[in-house]
């Protein structure tokens, strides 16, 4: 079977539309049409039927369905397993929150490869969805990151949290805080409403970013105040170069594991749901 009649049938099951998978996968319609058509042939069953209404999935569709991921996440295991270098026993792909890097990934990963010592990681800085997205298809392994995505197929675990302090270039108290001179910073939806409820006027100001480097670039070129992770809050304090905002609260966002739900019990997955754990405690 070809992979990428696999792609095609799993993009049709997602867009319910055959224009619409053909502009995903760059492709003419005609094309798409062929695929399933010789999806169908190789099978020897009807996965889609196609109505006014749109396009729905067969009986036999439906049962193929989780047999086509399954298939599909197990080609790119395979082929990352292939692609690992030759002195490693097994590559891992590794998801974690773009937020943490920054800050979290040397030490991270320096305690992964410590319990995992013969093994090659593959580690990219993405966002929630993406990295859930990732997880389901098989391109990643195990995933660090802050908003769990519900799917019958995932799991995830609770590692604890992470703390975000409030920082100014000027010292001051909350109450001297104003939008024109904030940077909201909106690391995830948890963090977002909390904020909002919290800071309501703030919430609106004109400048928004997703990380804290960014955070900590605006301010210190522009001057004003916004959340970071606590523990760059702290050097920066140290060093002079920010305050920290008196009477404003510290923000804690929730962080979790996350793999696929028939890796749940694997003891590589357990192996590096134990080393965040212990990390993030510490």
């Amino acid at each position: 079977m070809q992979i990428d009649l696999l792609d095609t049938f799993l993009d049709l099951v997602d867009t319910r539309s055959f224009n619409r998978t053909a502009e995903r996968l760059g492709v003419t319609q005609s094309t798409v049409s062929a695929r399933i058509s010789a999806l169908e042939a190789q099978l020897g069953a009807r996965l889609f039927q196609r109505s006014r209404a749109g396009t729905d999935l067969t009986t036999q569709g439906l049962r193929f369905d989780a047999h086509a991921r399954t298939l599909r996440r197990d080609w790119t295991t395979a082929m990352r397993a292939l692609a690992a270098p030759a002195d490693a026993a097994m590559a891992v792909k590794l998801g974690i929150q773009t937020d943490l890097a920054a800050e979290f990934l040397g030490h991270w990963t320096a305690a992964f490869r410590a319990a995992l010592p013969q093994t090659a990681f593959y580690i990219e800085p993405d966002y929630s969805t993406q990295m859930c997205s990732d997880l389901i298809t098989g391109a990643e392994d195990f995933a660090i990151l802050f908003t769990p995505k519900t799917h019958p197929d995932l799991h995830f675990a609770s590692l604890g949290e992470v703390r975000y302090r409030m920082i100014s270039t000027e010292r001051g108290t909350l109450a001297e805080i104003t939008p024109e001179t904030y940077v909201f910073a909106h690391f995830s939806p948890a963090f977002e409403a909390t904020h909002r409820a919290l800071f309501p006027d703030l919430s609106a100001a004109p400048l928004s970013v997703g990380q804290s480097a960014a955070v900590i670039s605006l301010i210190t070129t522009l001057g004003g105040a916004g959340y970071v992770l606590e523990p760059m809050a702290a050097r920066l304090i140290a060093a002079g170069s920010a305050f920290a905002v008196a009477g404003s609260p510290v923000i804690d966002q929730p962080v979790f594991a996350a793999m696929h739900l028939k890796n749940r019990t694997a003891p590589l997955q357990r192996r590096l749901l134990q080393v965040m754990q212990r990390n993030l405690a510490a």
